[in-house]
Parts: C-alpha cells; sequence; structure tokens
C-alpha cells in the first residue's frame, strides 16, 4: 500500500537536497540507503532482528517469551518506520483485541475440530494428565504468544508484505508458505511430509489470512490459539511436547494421526486447513486484497 502524501514528501526532500542519507557521506551511502529502503533490505533488517529477539527470548523462564514479543513488535515496528518508512495498519492498536479474538476463535474452532475427527476416527483418546492446572496453562500462554507474535511478524508481517511488493499477492503466499514449511524440517519427528503439510495447511492458511484481515494481530491470534490449544490438549506442536492439560493416547495410521510429529502432519488436519484457506483467499479478492505484480508499489 502507498500514502501519495509520504511519497511526495520524500520526493520533495531528496528534490532540495536534505536527504539525510546522502548527506553523510555522498553518493555511496545513499545506495545503501536505497537498498534498506527496498523491499528486499527491510524485509531482511527485519527478520534479523526479530529473530535475534526471538532466538534470545523464546526458552526463557516464565514471562520472558511474552517480553520478547513485545520487544519484536518494538524492532519491527522501528524497522517499519526508520528503514522501511511505510505505514504500518497491520499493527494498528485500533481494532487489535477484536481481530486477537477473531483469529483466536478460529484457531481454536480449528485445532477442535481436526482433533475431534481423528478421535472420532480412532486415531486419538484423551485423559487427564494431572499436571498443575495454573502452571500448564501460563507456561503455554506464554510460549504459544512468544512464538505466535515472532513468527507472524516475520512471515506475514515481514516476508510476505515485502514479497507481495515485489512479486504480487499470490506468489508471495506460495513463497513464505514454503519458506514456512522448510522452517519446520528441524523440528522433531519432522519429516518431508510434515515440511509439506505445515506449508499447505498453516504457510498458506495464515498467508490466505492475513491478506483478508490485513492484520497481524488476526493471524497471530489465530497462530496462538492454534498452538496453546494444541499444547493443552496434550498433543505435540509441530513436534515439541509440553506438559498439557491431558494427555493424548495415540493409534491409528500416520495419514490419520500424523504420528509423532502431532496433529499437524494429520491428512485431516490438512483438508480443513485448505478449506480454510481457499475460503479466506476469497474473502480477500472479494475485499480487493489480492493484488497483482503490475498493481504493487515497489
Amino acid at each position: 500500500m502507498m500514502h501519495t502524501s509520504s511519497t511526495a514528501g520524500n520526493e520533495a526532500g531528496h528534490e532540495a537536497g536534505h536527504d539525510p542519507l546522502a548527506d553523510v557521506s555522498g553518493q555511496s551511502v545513499g545506495r545503501v540507503g536505497r537498498i534498506c529502503r527496498s523491499p528486499l533490505g527491510w524485509m531482511l533488517i527485519g527478520i534479523v532482528g526479530v529473530g535475534a529477539v526471538s532466538a534470545v527470548t523464546a526458552a526463557g523462564p516464565g514471562p520472558v517469551p511474552v517480553l520478547g514479543a513485545v520487544a519484536a513488535v518494538v524492532v519491527y515496528w522501528a524497522v517499519m518506520r526508520f528503514v522501511a518508512r511505510r505505514p504500518m495498519p497491520e499493527i494498528a492498536r485500533h481494532g487489535a483485541v477484536r481481530e486477537a479474538m477473531l483469529g483466536g476463535a478460529l484457531g481454536l474452532g480449528f485445532i477442535l475440530v481436526s482433533a475431534l475427527v481423528i478421535a472420532a476416527c480412532g486415531g486419538y483418546s484423551l485423559s487427564w494428565a494431572g499436571n498443575g492446572f495454573f502452571s500448564v496453562v501460563a507456561s503455554a500462554v506464554a510460549v504459544q504468544a512468544g512464538a505466535a507474535v515472532t513468527e507472524e511478524l516475520m512471515f506475514r508481517g515481514l516476508a510476505l508484505q515485502a514479497l507481495e511488493r515485489m512479486f504480487g499477492s499470490r506468489a508471495a503466499v506460495a513463497i513464505t508458505a514454503l519458506l514456512f514449511g522448510a522452517a519446520h524440517l528441524a523440528n522433531p519427528g519432522a519429516t518431508a511430509w510434515s515440511g509439506l503439510s505445515i506449508a499447505i495447511e498453516a504457510g498458506a492458511m495464515l498467508g490466505a489470512a492475513f491478506l483478508w484481515r490485513r492484520s497481524i494481530w488476526f493471524v497471530v491470534g489465530l497462530h496462538f490459539a492454534w498452538n496453546a490449544t494444541e499444547q493443552l490438549l496434550g498433543i505435540p506442536v509441530s513436534g515439541n511436547t509440553a506438559e498439557g492439560l491431558l494427555s493424548v493416547h495415540v493409534s491409528g495410521s500416520g495419514p490419520l494421526t500424523g504420528g509423532s510429529f502431532g496433529l499437524e502432519a494429520s491428512m485431516v488436519t490438512v483438508l480443513i486447513g485448505v478449506a480454510l484457506a481457499v475460503s479466506m483467499f476469497v474473502l480477500a479478492h472479494r475485499r480487493g486484497g489480492l493484488l497483482p505484480r503490475r498493481r504493487v508499489a515497489r
């Protein structure tokens, strides 16, 4: 998206010779500035910054992952404000709670329906785990909130929006979906199929959700509720196991249950995820949210 007023202001500043980057040491610094302000430049700078925050805080005790999420939002804001020099309606505070709750409801429903279908087919049986209620819930909220915020800022906030400006919305979703799947290949129990399933059901669906709502808070809510619900049900989250309120007992074929990687490698989840992704693509298209390459700002 473009703001003609800010664009005109920048152009006027350059014509008047007031480009602060060029004023420091001439053309070479100006060239570096233009590279940094390009979609590829601010995407890489932002991913490094948010990724560094995630690496330091993701496995921290207590509320550390939540504090990391807050720090990641600050880094994202700074990169968009001072490097990309673009508006940030996707992280607007107005309506943020509503968007997060709508996304959370979708994520909760997605996982509950998937798990119930698998259980009805004999793949899962659940029992009370007997772990401390408040400690388990607090841990799940902190860890999954940190993961949801940092991953969505990197993949949908930075990568998808930058690639969208270069190649259009459809290609951006396809590329970020594949990258999202590849990023999960190092997880416990991961296989080529689990990476592909994550790309299809998560990467494509979260990308479509962002194009539909154009809100980071919506996809963060969806992502958070998805992962937190899995953890509380005792189901591995992309292969990672943690204490839940329930314990899941798996029986049945890998295509049904997802095997050791968990529910996300189940064909049931993939099919439901595809249905949701297609629905949100249609809604995004109706709202004019799918941008072809020729209309994208460079």
